[in-house]
């Protein structure tokens, strides 16, 4: 792996920008600033750059309205549903002041993108997708007037958005932490970095969550009445809850929801996209490191070392796992929201001419119908570094063809690998090794 660099702290600990929490320590994180990452320097090629173009240029316009600010033209040009809102309640933001569980702030997003809105707050949060340099945080000032601009964050954001929670990359995490009445988190109770492997049980503390989900329990919807035991959540009352009315005014929101299948896909699709950044920045570095070792040995151009061979097959291992849900917490109850979030998102598509999609949601036993990760799609993984890509795609065939048979991925049936390779034939040209 690459060395480890410390990270010196800077302004309040650089509190967590969009997904995560507050930071309570600066993490070491891996060393992408120099090369072959140059996080930094590198020209990022995103969808906040490209909408800041059309701003520019003139070709798209910002609105500005009170209640707001231009929150809903920010939506609408990166092509993010609202229907997608989720409510955090924990002071996990650097707007913290302005965050509390009467006042949460709302986060959107859609596969690539994702808005951090806070009432009455002085900047909209952007994070964004590169497909070589993962994710890129902005801020959008909330003034009317003037031109608008996307400022690019210059490294508050990653002393904790890049450290062991995102997989050591520039990245999105969704945290679950105790806080008090205030939205305080009481991180000497512990904190949850969640994503679909997670127990139901140490899922969204901190955050709202509207849906039906049986006999389950959770930890959102809820705050911490005993100091000395921060743990003793009342998940009972926080269970099940389809209205917010109750806890906070909503009105100030989108909508009224902080949907429960929205959040389980918010926290599966950030970690997908930084296994997507680590496999990418990993094939990067090998590939680096062995074009000095071949000029210095003298050895053909374009040689692949063994153990470049090794370190790109571990973590294209890492890649599949989580791409096929190895590992995935078995739901016990079934999952329905309380938003369109469902149906929009399931209609995006692509499907095959059975009408299948790696979009379509289960919700009874497990999360998707079809187990292999929608993420498969994005340019984020088209543009994986050759021998990556091909190790990924070539095993992949095989599992679901089933000429691998590791017990790892044995949660897919025959059934399953069946449908996905179907689906995959027909919707991703081009994707299996010749």
């Amino acid at each position: 792996m690459s060395r480890l660099r410390k990270v010196p702290s800077v302004g309040i600990v650089a509190i967590a920008l969009l997904l995560g929490v507050l930071c309570p320590n600066v993490f070491a994180q891996i060393e992408f600033e120099n090369e072959p990452i140059n996080y930094g320097r590198s020209p990022t090629n995103d969808p906040v750059i490209a909408l800041q173009t059309q701003l520019d240029t003139g070709e798209a316009k910002f609105e500005f309205d009170k209640d707001h600010g231009y929150l809903r033209s920010v939506l609408r040009l990166l092509d993010i549903d609202s229907s997608s809102q989720v409510l955090v309640n924990s002071k996990t933001s650097f707007q913290l002041r302005r965050i509390s569980p009467k006042r949460p702030r709302a986060l959107y997003f859609n596969d690539e993108s994702y808005v951090g809105w806070v009432q009455e707050g002085d900047v909209i949060e952007v994070m964004t997708t590169d497909p070589l340099q993962g994710e890129v945080f902005y801020t959008l000032t909330q003034k009317s007037g003037g031109h608008p601009q996307f400022i690019r964050d210059r490294g508050q954001c990653i002393s904790c958005h890049a450290s062991s929670r995102t997989q050591g990359v520039p990245g999105g995490l969704v945290r679950s932490v105790f806080v008090d009445a205030s939205g305080q988190p009481q991180f000497g109770s512990g904190t949850f970095t969640i994503d679909h492997r997670s127990p139901f049980d140490e899922r969204w503390g901190g955050w709202y969550v509207t849906g039906t989900h049986g006999n389950m329990r959770h930890m959102g919807n809820v705050v911490s009445q005993d100091r000395q035991n921060p743990e003793a959540l009342d998940r009972e009352t926080g269970a099940n809850v389809t209205d917010l009315s109750e806890q906070l005014d909503t009105s100030p929101y989108l909508t009224q929801h902080s949907d429960i299948v929205a959040l389980m896909v918010l926290e599966h699709q950030t970690q997908m996209q930084n296994y997507l950044t680590l496999a990418s920045y990993e094939a990067r570095s090998v590939a680096h490191y062995d074009s000095v070792m071949n000029e210095a040995l003298d050895r053909p151009k374009g040689y692949i070392s063994e153990s470049a061979k090794r370190r790109i097959a571990s973590i294209g291992d890492k890649l599949l796992r989580y791409l096929l849900f190895a590992e995935e917490f078995q739901l016990s109850a079934s999952i329905k929201g309380t938003s369109s979030f469902e149906e929009n998102f399931q209609a995006r598509g692509p499907r095959d001419s059975q009408g299948r999609s790696l979009r379509d949601f289960d919700l009874q036993t497990r999360m998707f119908k079809h187990p292999c990760s929608y993420m498969i799609y994005t340019e984020s993984f088209d543009r994986l570094p050759g021998p990556v890509k091909q190790y990924v795609t070539g095993r992949l065939y095989a599992i679901l063809t089933e000429d691998d048979d590791d017990e790892t991925f044995a949660h897919l049936s025959t059934g399953d690998r069946r449908a996905i390779l179907e689906i995959l034939t027909e919707t991703k040209p081009g994707l299996w090794p010749k």
